[in-house]
């Protein structure tokens, strides 16, 4: 490992079908006033709410109710929410869904107090926040984005076409997570799916990129084929604990910083997919498999002896008598298959984007360095026209 680096993750989990047990001794570290955040009510079709409610009353806490947080959250309801929070002098914001839900609610806990305009200071000039931060708790009830342990927070502005996620410093980080492999099993096939590509994803965007020799992306191999087999499981039984777990857990470790440690990461899919998602609210993780296949065929020659190696570690290819071309390009075809058995999204026309909309996404696409090439904005173009 070449590169020089801090590690530390403040979030303590609760992991298992016992996990909800630990939401009571959690909360008495927090004074009595709790924001509940939720999406669009499935939490109560469920039951997981009322167990959630019946904890906090008995616990003797104030409940604050906001609920309809959607799946990309706009700056609208961040200050929604912000303002809420700021008038119910609350102590503690209770994330309970999925990471849309997980990242308004970080989102929230430092824009309270700030008296300025946090979609301006947080996701268009990447400030840290200086105001007093409300700390959070997350419940998850659908995995993909890793936010019950790293600081991430993506809002959206749909009046400026903008989807931005800013990755905050350890205060913003939850203080604790529940999680319950079991609360996963409800989740559409459309949404557990489209959470798997996220998370291999998120493992790609980090394993594709550098070249010396890392422990952080042997951990990174054995993640992904974890995620593939567990997800082939849970696509044909979604109530499979084994594999739901399976797949939680892999969500976690995916996007909790640690195997971006000692490297550089890429980044540029969600830079893409994100900008996608301001132009059609689809779905974050499809809107990333739309893009994966064109965008790393585009740099396959940046980085052919690692695409080479995970052909051959991730998905098991024979070496034997081919180019680093030939692996790299099997180890694509793989991951193409997989990404058809499980039943993504494989292209930006299924997602509503027409060629109208190329010039506005490449503009909305930041354009990173930390991967094997930079793009120009004319690639973007190139790109998106390769995912229709």
């Amino acid at each position: 490992m070449l590169g020089e680096f801090v590690y530390s993750n403040p979030t303590r989990l609760h992991f298992g079908r016992k996990a909800l047990d630990g939401l009571a001794q959690e909360l008495r570290n927090y004074g009595k006033n709790i924001l509940l955040v939720y999406g669009g009510g499935s939490i109560k079709k469920s039951g997981i709410y009322d167990s959630i409610v019946a904890i906090l009353k008995a616990e003797g806490k104030n409940i604050t109710e906001l609920p309809g947080v959607m799946s990309n959250p706009t700056s609208e309801k961040l200050i929604e929410g912000a303002k809420l929070a700021r008038e119910n002098n609350i102590d503690l914001i209770l994330a309970v869904g999925g990471g849309s839900v997980c990242d308004y609610s970080k989102a929230v806990s430092v824009s309270a107090y700030y008296d300025g305009d946090p979609w301006d200071k947080y996701f268009l000039r990447m400030e840290e926040p200086e105001c007093k931060i409300i700390p959070v708790g997350c419940v998850l009830t659908m995995v993909g984005t890793g936010s019950e342990m790293n600081g991430g927070s993506v809002i959206t502005n749909h009046a400026q076409k903008l989807k931005i996620g800013h990755v905050f410093g350890d205060n913003v980080y939850p203080k604790f997570s529940i999680l319950n492999p079991e609360y996963t099993f409800t989740v559409p096939q459309y949404q557990m799916v489209a959470g798997c590509f996220d998370i291999m994803c998120h493992i790609l965007e980090q394993y594709l990129s550098g070249t010396d020799d890392n422990t952080s992306d042997y951990i990174s191999e054995g993640l992904m084929k974890s995620l593939v087999a567990s997800s082939r499981i849970a696509v044909k039984n979604p109530t499979d604990y084994e594999a739901r777990s399976n797949i939680m857990w892999t969500a976690t470790w995916a996007l909790n910083t640690l195997i971006a440690k000692g490297k550089t990461t890429d980044w540029e899919v969600h830079m893409i997919g994100q900008a996608v998602g301001a132009y059609t609210n689809a779905t974050h993780g499809m809107t990333l498999s739309a893009v994966t296949l064109a965008y790393y065929r585009h740099i396959l020659n940046d980085g052919l002896k690692r695409f080479a190696r995970f052909a051959v570690n991730v998905w098991g290819v024979n070496p034997e008598g081919k180019s680093d071309m030939e692996l790299a390009e099997a180890g694509l075809k793989a991951l193409e298959s997989w990404m058809r058995e499980i039943g993504v999204v494989m292209s930006l026309k299924e997602l509503g984007v027409t060629p109208e909309m190329y010039e506005g996404i490449a503009s909305a696409t930041f354009l990173l360095e930390g991967g094997y090439r930079k793009l120009t904005h004319e690639e973007v173009i190139e790109i998106l026209k390769e995912s229709m």
